[in-house]
């Protein structure tokens, strides 16, 4: 797993995105928040079900799992903004904004956004995969997934939510693309329909798992220990606002182990590959 992550940092730094032109500083803005790391954790877990089993594509893949990453962090780019959380710290550096402006930083988000499918578009697979690796990613990271997840944050914030509207605003603005990532890995393998389904309902449990232990990370721990900004969610509907810290430790404690169960009934294949990768992340609400 972690020549796998190696290689796929390489052809990130080997590929960041280059706006020709000579404005004086978009160009560094738009590698910025790329350079500065992260869990790549939805990259990681389409490659890992390419490797599982089809690793001879795994270099075809690359510039699919980049597209992946591209828009994460521009939804990242975007949700740091002053109209949304108006965070300062990012990836343990400063977010876009703030290190230069806001025009910059939704503008860096747009282009992160749109280039995203272009890399996708040109990448060495089938018309046939790729038009389906589009679908599913401008629908789980669009108006179907994300967007729809952050209009229903943004909107009903200082209004407390029910435990199943919650659950609705999480799997969409983070789960369905951690879902997505695992059924985008599904379709480059040609993999059965049954089995991309199974995928993306166990990427759903494991990016609601995501944001309840974020939720947790933003109680608990400082920015420095959390790379972003924390104690940030006082007026959002969180998990840990509505269920209190333990219950949503509780919660994902829950999930956890549901996640863990479902990872066990998969071949072993698919074990291998998933268990390295997802092992650090299935309790890291109790670090």
């Amino acid at each position: 797993m972690k020549e796998l992550l190696v290689k796929f940092e390489d052809y990130l730094l080997n590929n960041l995105p280059s706006s020709n032109t000579f404005h004086p500083h978009f160009e560094n803005a738009l590698a910025d928040m790329l350079k500065a790391g992260g869990k790549r954790f939805r990259p990681m877990l389409l490659l890992s079900i390419v490797k599982a089993y089809k690793s001879l594509l795994l270099s075809n893949s690359m510039p699919v799992a980049l597209g992946l990453e591209y828009l994460h962090t521009y939804s990242l780019v975007h949700d740091d903004l002053p109209a949304m959380d108006n965070a300062d710290l990012r990836r343990g550096f400063q977010t876009l904004h703030k290190k230069y402006d806001e025009v910059t930083a939704i503008l860096v988000g747009d282009a992160l956004n749109t280039h995203s499918f272009n890399l996708i578009a040109n990448a060495s697979l089938s018309n046939d995969i790729k038009v389906d690796l589009i679908k599913t990613l401008s629908s789980d990271g669009g108006i179907d997934g994300m967007i729809i997840g952050q209009a229903i944050d943004c909107h009903y914030e200082n209004h407390k939510l029910e435990l199943n509207q919650l659950e609705f605003l999480h799997l969409h603005k983070t789960a369905k693309l951690i879902a997505a990532s695992l059924k985008m890995g599904a379709i480059i393998c040609e993999l059965d329909l049954a089995l991309q389904e199974r995928l993306y309902k166990f990427g759903l449990d494991i990016g609601l798992l995501f944001q309840i232990q974020d939720d947790i990370i933003d109680e608990t721990q400082t920015e420095e220990e959390a790379g972003k900004t924390t104690q940030n969610d006082i007026a959002k509907n969180s998990f840990v606002n509505l269920l209190g810290l333990e219950g949503a430790i509780s919660a994902a404690n829950k999930l956890a182990f549901k996640c863990e169960e479902e990872l066990n009934s998969f071949d072993t294949n698919l074990q291998d590959a998933l268990k390295e990768l997802l092992s650090k992340y299935l309790h890291r609400h109790k670090k």
